[in-house]
C-alpha cells in the first residue's frame, strides 16, 4: 500500500486556513496555492534518490550529494492543477511538465479525457500528479490510470485538500501510489463538494466565478 501523508507543518496549515476564507481574493488565493504546492512538494521529494559526486569548492575537492537521474515530471489535472505547477517548479526547475484534461460526463458522472500531452520519456520519470482538490477521486483515479497505461510506474499524487471518499477511491484503485495531502476534510456534500473545503478551486485560481 502506498503511503498516505497528511501534512502537519504549521506553515501549510496556516496557508490552507487563509485560502479557505471566502473573502480571500483571486491574486492572494493563486499566490498562496502556489506556496502551499511548493511546501507539499518539499515533503513529497524527501525520498528522492541521491548520488555522491566529486566537485571542486573554492578551497578543495569535496564529495557532495546530488539528485540521481534528475528525471522528474509534474502532471497537473486541468484546469485547477495548473495553479500548483509554478510553486513546484521553483523547487525542481528541471522537471518536465505534462497535462491531462478530464471532464465529468453529466449523464454517467464518469470522467472523460479531452486532453493528454506528456513528456516523451514520461515512463522513465518519477511523476507527480497534482490537483488542489481530491473530492470523489474520479478524475485523479482516471488520470493515474492513463499514466500507467502509458508505462508510468513511479507515481505520487499531491493535493491541498482531500475528502475521505476521494482518499479511499484512490487507495482502492491505485494502492501503489503515494498520496500527499495538505488537509483531510470531513466529507463530501450532496453536490460532491468537499466540506468545509474552499469552494471551486479552479474558479478561485482563475477568477472565473
Amino acid at each position: 500500500m502506498g503511503k498516505l501523508m497528511i501534512m502537519d507543518h504549521p506553515l501549510i496549515q496556516h496557508k490552507i486556513g487563509f485560502i479557505r476564507r471566502k473573502d480571500t481574493g483571486t491574486k492572494d488565493f493563486r499566490q498562496t496555492i502556489s506556496e502551499i504546492a511548493m511546501l507539499i512538494c518539499y515533503e513529497a521529494t524527501r525520498s528522492l534518490k541521491l548520488d555522491e559526486v566529486e566537485i571542486e569548492t573554492p578551497l578543495c575537492v569535496a564529495k557532495v550529494q546530488e539528485l540521481k537521474g534528475k528525471k522528474l515530471a509534474i502532471v497537473p489535472i486541468l484546469r485547477a492543477g495548473l495553479g500548483m505547477v509554478d510553486g513546484m517548479l521553483e523547487l525542481i526547475p528541471t522537471a518536465k511538465v505534462g497535462h491531462i484534461g478530464l471532464y465529468r460526463d453529466p449523464e454517467t458522472l464518469s470522467p472523460v479525457e479531452y486532453y493528454c500531452k506528456l513528456p516523451a520519456d514520461c515512463a522513465e520519470r518519477e511523476v507527480f500528479v497534482v490537483d488542489p482538490m481530491l473530492a470523489t477521486g474520479g478524475s485523479s483515479v482516471e488520470a493515474i490510470r492513463m499514466l500507467k497505461e502509458k508505462g508510468c510506474r513511479n507515481i505520487s499524487f499531491l493535493c491541498i485538500i482531500a475528502a475521505p471518499e476521494g482518499v479511499k477511491a484512490m487507495q482502492d484503485a491505485h494502492p501503489d501510489v503515494d498520496l500527499y495531502v495538505g488537509a483531510l476534510d470531513e466529507r463530501l456534500n450532496d453536490h460532491g463538494y468537499i466540506m468545509p473545503g474552499l469552494g471551486d478551486a479552479g474558479d478561485r485560481i482563475f477568477g472565473t466565478k
